[in-house]
């Protein structure tokens, strides 16, 4: 058993926190350290129980999420905390808060055990406890589960999906049609482990870079827009969440609603965000294969396209349209992912012109883009 990943579970609901202690039990690979009513409770058990990640729920009495996350920097406890979310609009706001003390992820908060889209917050909860509880004990030099017995559970998780993902087809490798031209615009797609790397990116975005930047980010509707506030308080840049007829200019970044498709269209007076509700891609709205499809139909050899961290296939595929075209695709590279799973499939495809490092990617996208800008 010592080989499990450890779940510290911290909520002051005894029903929430026997809902999540459920999740965890039938999870393989994971088992239960303890459960603690609120952040005092949980700072106590910490030196007893030794948690390879904590579930944090934000409101509590005596001592909340975001007080916790305070009181663990000062600590210095580097424990990756996964937060309970609810849905309204201020925990929105209290979610990019807690990412911002240093929250690895989030998920929305089960209403409860009769709630229809438990299976759906299970599965996404099993997720992240393995991927960055994994990830932890590996840092710290605790025998952990092996990196394949590790993939196979999060492979099962896959599999329950409502889009199962298939097997990466071999393909014969891509020539490009054209060398690459002016870069005229940036694309990104992401997902697990994607608020805090799209954090370390747009931190160090050059504030003169000319090229519009367009994101997916695999995240629930409503938060999305609190979201972009938080990273356009740190970033040069302008950042806001897309909406429909947005211009797609210079000093702009937009981020793709929660549940809507972004897709971008070239007119002679500028270039527009479009949002749709289509069916989801690869078990995705918003989907960054359809962003990249729409990249590579309007620019051609004009793009960079950039996939990140993130589980299973969604953008590998479409993001080889770009590099057909002419555009200039990269991948971040499998040490500095949280999950080497979109840009590993990317990679295997042939799909990828270079593969980068989180620290060194907003460096790597602001020279190539003004390298090649008019």
């Amino acid at each position: 058993m010592a080989d499990l990943v450890s779940v510290l579970i911290v909520d002051d609901s005894a029903l929430m926190r026997n809902l999540i202690t459920r999740i965890v039990e039938a999870t393989p690979g994971l088992k239960v350290a303890d459960r603690a009513m609120n952040g005092v409770f949980a700072l106590q058990k910490i030196p007893r129980c030794e948690p390879d990640i904590i579930v944090l729920d934000l409101e509590m009495p005596e001592m909340n999420g975001i007080e916790f996350l305070r009181e663990r920097r000062k600590l210095g406890i580097d424990i990756p905390v996964i937060i309970l979310s609810s849905i309204a609009r201020e925990g929105a706001e209290i979610t990019m808060e807690a990412l911002a003390l240093g929250a690895s992820d989030f998920i929305q908060k089960p209403t409860g055990p009769e709630s229809p889209d438990l299976h759906t917050i299970g599965q996404q909860l099993s997720e992240l406890l393995i991927v960055y509880g994994t990830r932890y004990r590996r840092k710290k030099g605790k025998a952990t589960v092996r990196p394949a017995e590790a993939e196979k559970v999060l492979e099962e998780i896959e599999k329950r999906k409502p889009e199962p993902r298939p097997v990466a087809a071999k393909q014969e490798k891509i020539v490009p049609l054209r060398a690459p031209g002016p870069i005229e615009i940036i694309a990104i797609g992401i997902s697990t482990g994607g608020p805090n790397a799209l954090r370390d990116v747009f931190a160090g975005l050059d504030a003169d870079l000319s090229q519009p930047i367009v994101v997916v980010q695999h995240m629930p509707a409503g938060f999305t827009g609190e979201f972009a506030k938080s990273l356009d308080r740190i970033c040069p840049l302008d950042v806001k969440e897309a909406e429909e007829g947005d211009l797609v200019r210079s000093g702009r970044i937009l981020i793709a609603p929660g549940d809507r498709h972004l897709s971008i269209e070239r007119r002679p007076l500028g270039t527009i965000a479009h949002l749709s509700t289509d069916p989801q891609v690869n078990g995705h709205r918003p989907s960054a294969d359809v962003l990249f499809a729409s990249v590579a139909r309007q620019y051609q050899n004009r793009a960079i396209a950039v996939i990140m961290t993130g589980m299973g296939r969604d953008g590998a595929k479409e993001i080889g349209e770009v590099y057909r075209e002419g555009g200039i695709t990269i991948g971040q590279d499998e040490a500095s992912c949280v999950v080497y799973g979109m840009p590993k499939v990317a990679f295997e495809l042939g799909n990828l012109t270079m593969q980068v490092s989180l620290s060194k990617m907003a460096e790597t996208v602001c020279r190539l883009a003004k390298e090649r800008r008019h």
